[in-house]
């Protein structure tokens, strides 16, 4: 939401949420990009204008990456439009794309912001494992050939848990003068089938999430469990707080916002 619309915005009579779900693969991130770059964003503004008939500025929760996805993404959006709220995803099927889905709408206080609201957010990555690919799972996790020692990066995950400085895994381009404290509340590793492949998923529940932090966590997480560093060597990069030790970011393709506390 363009922050010199803002109180123009909030004069309309609806402030309405929605959860997202989208394949993040096809475009250029969630936030509004100049044309010809796509975002999920521009997508979401432009075809909700035919459906409230107004013009649509979004709020959102988080500014996933290029090629990151959402199933629990939240939006909201001033509106003098009067659709009823359970006609909302239906009538949202009908304009947006197949990789765009409204999964549910909910009408919320005015003061009511999807981003400065939030209170925590869970993301996912996952991860295939073995030689062999697979095209139904490749837009959706990182295909690493290699073996990887699950248990050492369960631990290496423990080790997260708390309050702490994460610059470690602050990458450059976010905002500079954000604080890098957050506070990760679980992080853990298990196993969940789909596509007929065992997948290795990485699940983190933070306060918040520094820019690229995610993907970081999970490329010195996947070091340990590849065996290039030791659980002492995660613990010193981590405490050092210099991104420079940390392994090349992991793809996007594996990253998903699962969902947004409020």
């Amino acid at each position: 939401m363009r922050q010199e619309n803002k109180s123009a915005m909030k004069l309309r009579r609806r402030n309405i949420a929605l959860t997202v779900a989208y394949d993040g693969t096809n475009y250029n991130g969630f936030q509004w990009q100049s044309p010809p770059r796509l975002a999920v964003q521009n997508i979401l503004e432009t075809k909700l204008e035919k459906i409230f008939g107004d013009k649509i500025e979004l709020a959102a929760a988080g500014r996933t990456d290029a090629g990151v996805h959402a199933f629990g993404q939240v939006v909201n959006f001033f509106t003098d439009g009067r659709i009823e709220l359970e006609k909302i995803p239906i009538a949202a099927r009908s304009v947006l794309p197949a990789d765009i889905v409204v999964r549910e709408a909910r009408e919320v206080d005015k003061n009511f912001s999807a981003l400065h609201s939030a209170k925590s957010k869970i993301y996912l990555y996952r991860i295939l494992r073995g030689e062999v690919s697979n095209p139904f799972v490749n837009r959706f996790a990182w295909h690493i050939f290699r073996p990887l020692d699950a248990e050492a990066m369960r631990a290496a995950l423990k080790i997260l848990i708390g309050t702490h400085d994460f610059s470690s895994f602050r990458a450059a381009g976010g905002a500079p003068n954000m604080s890098p404290v957050r506070e990760i509340f679980s992080a853990d590793l298990f196993t969940e089938k789909f596509f007929d492949e065992e997948l290795l998923t990485i699940k983190i529940h933070a306060s918040g999430f520094l820019y690229h932090m995610a993907r970081n966590i999970v490329a010195l997480t996947i070091a340990v469990g590849r065996k290039k560093i030791t659980l002492d060597g995660f613990q010193k990069i981590f405490a050092a707080r210099d991104r420079s030790l940390v392994p090349a970011t992991a793809p996007a393709c594996g990253l998903c916002l699962q969902k947004v506390f409020y």
